[in-house]
């Protein structure tokens, strides 16, 4: 019988012990694949969400707050601004430094079954000329729109798209009619305003415009307690007079049957924005626009990507770290365990020690095979672990994907997981010296 027949008998005689020590280290391992591989793909989502523009200009308040209701359809809206402000940036003060304008009008949501989604109220540029990111090889994404569907159009104003998660879980189709409700609050039970027809649906975009509807800005003016009454938005004597009674009729008794009647736009005078998304002509004039909004008393504006890496950096990194650090004491935990198990039995293995020895085998061989079978029981619970993590995100990626619009899946990877298996290789040799050691001062 042969030096490694005999060292083979001996970790099969363990082979209960040995499979219970690798599903310790399988588990652990499981667990730092899942913190590395989800706050990668979050991190990545949330700077991947707040790119085709490079400002967000809302009412004053919390930057934060102004870019999680804004890009990630998160929280509350803070306040609205004029929309005279907005027209700064259009044909005012800001139009030499701006190349896109996009207003954001928040406040409605729609709801199927339990699902509620954001409704946002917009122009067609938003689909038509802002890019949602950039492909490997440098080129911009562009909106698509699934097959029969396009984008909403100015002069309809009771048109929408929706995107890819809400047409999932909605069910709604290109040519159905939904009928936004007033309020995103889930505890709110706000009344129905009138339908708007689904003319698109978007492709999937992995960001968090899949899991929101957008309509035409005009029609969303025209709802119920959409406009500002004409004397609280400061409108002239002869922009009341011209269009004061016909458009407060529109805002408080919108059409309920649009295809019988043709709409007029709501006056300007009686309308606010909740947010503006600000593309500059230059790289130069961001700043310059930034400190320019902020210096003023009616808004604010913010760098989206900034804020999102603030947030990353002082909230997210953290968590990342602490959970990281407890799965890693988890494995440190597993190889301790690894190497009571195999201290434990040398008493037991004392025969096939003094066998092995008598075969012509040194210390230091009898020494080699018992860090061996550390090294190998570590190993084998890291591949494991690596499955697991991954088969874990695979079969929780559907969920995530439909509650938060966070794309997960089993082929995911961070850079991280490949210094996992020399790691273990390390710890197990680490931990495997004390009972090689014990081999090694058997006495035959």
């Amino acid at each position: 019988m042969s030096l490694w027949k005999i060292a083979w008998r001996s970790m099969q005689q363990r082979a209960l012990a040995s499979t219970l020590t690798g599903l310790s280290m399988a588990l652990g391992v499981a667990l730092v694949i899942a913190v590395l591989v989800i706050h990668g793909v979050v991190a990545k989502q949330f700077s991947q969400d707040a790119q085709g523009y490079h400002l967000i200009v809302g009412a004053k308040g919390g930057k934060l707050q102004l870019v999680l209701n804004t890009v990630y359809h998160l929280s509350q809206p803070i306040e609205n601004i004029p929309y005279s402000f907005y027209k700064e940036f259009t044909e005012g003060e800001f139009s030499e430094y701006t190349e896109l304008a996009i207003p954001y009008c928040l406040g409605d949501s729609y709801r199927a079954g339990e699902k509620s989604f954001r409704v946002v109220g917009t122009t067609p540029e938003m689909f038509d000329r802002i890019v949602y990111g950039r492909r490997a090889d440098g080129t911009d994404k562009h909106y698509e729109f699934e097959p029969g569907g396009r984008n909403f159009k100015s002069e309809n104003f009771f048109e929408g798209v929706i995107g890819s998660v809400v047409a999932r879980q909605s069910g709604l189709k290109v040519g159905d009619k939904f009928n936004p409700t007033h309020g995103i609050d889930d505890a709110v039970d706000g009344h129905a305003h009138d339908a708007f027809a689904v003319v698109g649906i978007l492709k999937p975009t992995g960001t968090a415009n899949d899991r929101a509807v957008f309509i035409n800005i005009e029609g969303f003016y025209l709802l119920e307690n959409h406009a500002k009454a004409s004397g609280e938005a400061g409108a002239t004597h002869d922009e009341e007079a011209e269009h004061g009674d016909e458009h407060d009729d529109h805002a408080d008794h919108a059409a309920h049957d649009h295809a019988d009647h043709d709409h007029q736009p709501l006056a300007e005078s009686q309308r606010e924005v909740t947010a503006v998304l600000v593309l500059c002509s230059h790289l130069l004039y961001p700043q310059e626009v930034f400190t320019k909004v902020n210096e003023g008393q009616v808004a604010q504006a913010v760098f989206p990507a900034r804020e999102v890496s603030l947030l990353l950096e002082r909230l997210v990194g953290p968590m990342q770290l602490i959970l990281l650090v407890l799965t890693v004491l988890i494995v440190v935990v597993a190889s301790i365990g690894i190497m009571v198990s195999i201290y434990n039995s040398m008493s037991e293995r004392s025969r096939d020690i003094a066998v092995m020895r008598a075969l012509g085998a040194d210390r230091r061989a009898v020494m080699v095979v018992i860090l061996l079978e550390s090294i190998l029981l570590s190993l084998a619970g890291g591949v494991a672990g690596m499955v697991l993590g991954h088969a874990c995100i695979g079969l929780a990626g559907p969920y995530v994907a439909a509650q938060t619009g966070v794309t997960l899946g089993f082929l995911q990877f961070d850079m991280q997981e490949f210094i996992l298996i020399p790691g273990l290789v390390i710890l197990a040799t680490l931990v495997g010296f004390l009972p090689a050691m014990a081999a090694y001062r058997t006495d035959v």
